[in-house]
Order: C-alpha cells, then sequence, then structure tokens
C-alpha cells in the first residue's frame, strides 16, 4: 500500500515539464542563484539572467500551469492533482537558488552599494551590455517592426526608470495592486520589482513588514502583497507566453530594448538630485548620469570592473547553451 502511494505520488511529481537528473536539477538551481543575485540589486532584473542563461520561456510557462484550474484542485483537496498540473520541478529547483542568492548576497550587495557604488555599478553595467549583445543574437531579422519594437522598448525603460517615487497610501488594496505591478516588473527583463516599488512609495512599506513577520497587522499586508504577486504572475505569465508565442521575434526585439533603456538607472557615475532615506538610510532614486570627472586608478579599475561583468555573462551565454544543448541530446 505504501508503495503505491509513494509510486502515485512520484508519478505526479514528475509528470509536468522540470529537470529529470541530479545534474539538470543542480544546473537549473544554479541559474535561480544567478537571477537571485541580479534581484537583491536595485535596478537589475532576475528576468535578464533569464533570458540570457535561455530559460526564460521556460519560466514564462512554468508560471503560467499556476492557473485557476490548479487552485480549485488545491480548494477540493485534490493536492495530487494540482501537483501533476503545476511545473512543480521546474519552478521549486529554480526558486531554491533564487532563495539561497537572495538571502546569501543581500547584506553583501547592500554594503557593496553603499560604500562602494561606483566599482559594484560599474561591473552590473559590463553585464547588462553583455546581455543586450545576447538577446539582440536571439532576434532572427532586425528589419522594420523588430527596430521599431526595440525602440520602444528603450522609451519604456527610460521613461519607467526616471519617474519620480510618490506618495500612496497604505490601503490593503493598493498593496495588493503593488504585488501584481512588482511582480510584473520583475519578470521583464531590464526592470527591476524593488525600483517599482520605490516608485510606488511602498519599499520601506514592505520591506519594514518583514522585519517583524510574525505580528498580525504584518501577516496581514505580506498575505495580502504575495497574493498580488500571485494574480500577477498568473495574469501576466499568460500574456508574456502569448507574446512569446505569437510575436516571438518582435517580443525579443522588445525585452532587448527594455534591458538598453535600464543602462540609464545602471550607470556607475550620476549627480545626484534626489534621495530617499530608507530604513535609517539614504537611498539613491533620481539622478542624472554624467561623465567621471577624474582619472585614475579608481576609474580604471571601474573599467575593468565593467569588462568583468560583460566577460562573465558572456561565460554565463556559453555554459548555459552548452547545458541546453546537453538536455535537448538527452531527449
Amino acid at each position: 500500500m505504501n508503495e503505491k502511494f509513494i509510486a502515485s505520488w512520484k508519478a505526479a511529481f514528475f509528470e509536468s515539464p522540470g529537470p529529470v537528473s541530479v545534474r539538470e536539477a543542480v544546473t537549473l538551481a544554479l541559474k535561480g542563484i544567478c537571477m537571485g543575485s541580479a534581484d537583491v540589486i536595485p535596478g537589475v532584473s532576475g528576468g535578464t539572467i533569464a533570458l540570457i542563461t535561455g530559460i526564460y520561456e521556460d519560466l514564462i510557462a512554468a508560471l503560467r500551469s499556476l492557473d485557476i484550474k490548479m487552485a480549485r484542485k488545491i480548494l477540493s483537496f485534490d493536492i495530487k492533482g494540482a501537483v501533476a498540473s503545476v511545473h512543480i520541478r521546474f519552478l521549486l529547483n529554480l526558486f531554491c537558488g533564487i532563495i539561497a542568492a537572495v538571502l546569501s548576497l543581500a547584506q553583501l550587495m547592500n554594503y557593496l552599494l553603499h560604500h562602494h557604488p561606483v566599482p559594484i555599478w560599474s561591473l552590473f553595467f559590463g553585464l547588462i551590455v553583455a546581455s543586450i549583445l545576447v538577446v539582440g543574437k536571439q532576434v532572427s531579422d532586425w528589419m522594420g517592426k523588430a527596430g521599431i519594437c526595440f525602440v520602444a522598448g528603450i522609451l519604456a525603460a527610460a521613461v519607467i526608470v526616471n519617474l519620480i517615487p510618490i506618495k500612496t497610501p497604505e490601503a490593503l488594496w493598493f498593496i495588493f495592486l503593488c504585488g501584481i505591478v512588482a511582480i510584473c516588473a520583475m519578470i521583464l527583463p531590464g526592470i527591476s520589482g524593488a525600483f517599482i516599488l520605490l516608485i510606488l512609495g511602498k519599499y520601506e512599506f514592505i520591506t519594514a513588514t518583514l522585519k517583524n513577520p510574525f505580528l498580525a497587522q504584518n501577516m496581514i499586508v505580506i498575505l495580502v502583497f504575495c497574493l498580488g504577486c500571485f494574480v500577477g504572475l498568473a495574469g501576466f505569465s499568460r500574456v508574456l507566453n502569448y507574446m512569446l508565442g505569437k510575436f516571438h521575434n518582435l517580443s525579443l526585439a522588445f525585452l532587448a530594448g527594455l534591458i538598453t533603456g535600464s543602462l540609464l538607472k545602471i550607470w556607475p557615475w550620476k549627480e545626484i538630485l534626489e534621495t530617499q532615506v530608507i530604513r535609517g538610510k539614504p537611498h539613491i532614486i533620481w539622478g542624472r548620469p554624467i561623465m567621471p570627472d577624474t582619472f585614475g586608478g579608481e576609474l580604471y579599475f571601474a573599467i575593468a570592473l565593467m569588462v568583468l561583468g560583460f566577460l562573465g555573462i558572456l561565460v554565463i551565454e556559453r555554459w548555459a547553451k552548452g547545458e541546453n544543448e546537453k538536455g535537448v541530446g538527452r531527449q
């Protein structure tokens, strides 16, 4: 009886797409670590990493499996059926990597961004420039509509990253809306979910609740925010899945434009126009890109880090491409 029970759950677990070997599971988790490392940086999107490591479309498909059908099965206590309908193996391995990176790197990145901003932003600038080239190679035809979509993506990102944070209500309906918008931004390459929360005036509010998550009031806020994230993922993933399926080349061109437009936010040297104190520390929320005003060791070090970030993405792309080809070869 126990063997049949275990076998039925195992069959449900392996019914949907996902890694089928330990090697594939570890590889996917490593890509999740890369995504999580990007997500802890304000202005850098984990969606960009998903795109260059070749799992973006798989990610969108996996998120699309979190649908009403799955929710109905859970509500009817058909947990086994819910597991079979969701891309559970893909999501588990990927999010384990993302969570591990966020928990282990958040404090380090916070320290570096506050005490060594130019070097760390230089590294990420090189990373983003290489990401544009990697994504651009996936566009089969840049003529006509693709070029227009690329420019539209640049303009959209430029507008978003230059928005000034506003004061907003703390009502639960608005927290729910923030969850929807922030999670949609996070899965879009080039757009940071954390920065969107800053624009909506709720970054400090949401992060403050996470410091004491077991307080009744904070638990309600976190639950409503997570519910908004779930709704956003379930809905927006369908839009992205449709666009990538119906207009694949144009969608990739637009996504490449989003990443390009985000360079304004990543540029290491800025004239500070406005700051905001968040959890006792000043954060630059609006700055104008400028050229470095001095030449010397710091500038050369920053340029070296740009090159390192650029080469690092090319290495990640080559590694991910090799792993994807191995996976195809085994099928």
